[in-house]
């Protein structure tokens, strides 16, 4: 079987990613790689339910999905966001397939029982849809929308949640999360910030207690270390620039490491 990794595109990033990015992409494809993306797209999100006057609720830094929020979140992250990352790689020479979790039945979830609506937990992962676009030589572009196992309900799904899940599913070797930063970072002696090279789920958590880790890159290691829970060996928190995909590949060191121990 190919090397296979997934990587796991935020919504605060993609407008940001060069075209350098998806040339990548399609390099490694072509060279024999599999990869799977799985994308978030909260800021597009936001930006939609404004215009649409639709104010917007967070608890604790998650979104809170009533009816018309729902409606709002799968129209943007499985149409104009996943097409948007689809048309990208195929303009840079790579094939792609975009799909969300809804599509047949990939992921199933049930309805979280914390006060964030339709809001889903992720119950199973369906790896058939995913393997059979893989088998066809096109890179997996996935929503996190999930439906219910009765097929009457969808969920928004938290997309680290659901890359982790993926992952761990497929038997990935790696699951890169890209970010805008080059991992965690941590203040120096000097005064200024060192990347944290590697760490194990106890010093992710002492991090997260000393304040080293905070705001958006704490639900990200905690995704991270569910992810390491399910069985993926590595997550590697990162840029995503082209020298990070190339050496992710080749098993070289790059941006945070978190593995178990």
């Amino acid at each position: 079987m190919a090397q296979l990794i997934v990587l796991k595109c935020g919504g605060s990033t993609m407008d940001a990613l060069p075209a350098a990015f998806f040339e990548t992409l399609a390099s490694l494809q072509q060279a024999g790689k599999q990869l799977v993306i799985v994308h978030g797209g909260g800021p597009a999100i936001t930006d939609m339910l404004t215009k649409l006057q639709i104010t917007p609720q967070f608890i604790d830094g998650l979104r809170v999905t009533c009816e018309d929020t729902l409606r709002v979140v799968e129209m943007v992250l499985s149409g104009s966001t996943n097409k948007q990352l689809v048309r990208r790689i195929q303009q840079a020479g790579g094939k792609a397939w975009g799909m969300s979790g809804v599509d047949g039945a990939m992921i199933t979830a049930r309805q979280t029982e914390k006060p964030l609506g339709k809001v889903g937990e992720i119950e199973q992962i369906d790896t058939a849809p995913l393997q059979t676009v893989l088998s066809t030589g096109h890179i997996p572009v996935v929503s996190p929308i999930a439906v219910s196992r009765d097929g009457g309900t969808a969920f928004n799904i938290n997309a680290d949640v659901a890359a982790g899940a993926v992952a761990a599913a497929l038997g990935a070797e790696k699951l890169l999360m890209i970010t805008d930063v080059p991992g965690i970072l941590a203040e120096t002696a000097a005064g200024g910030k060192a990347l944290v090279e590697e760490a194990g789920p106890a010093a992710i958590e002492q991090m997260i207690e000393t304040g080293v880790i905070y705001g958006g890159m704490i639900p990200k290691v905690r995704s991270a270390l569910d992810a390491l829970c399910q069985g993926v060996h590595e997550v590697v928190i990162c840029k995503g620039e082209s020298t990070d995909l190339y050496k992710a590949f080749a098993n070289e060191r790059v941006g945070t490491s978190i593995k178990r121990v």
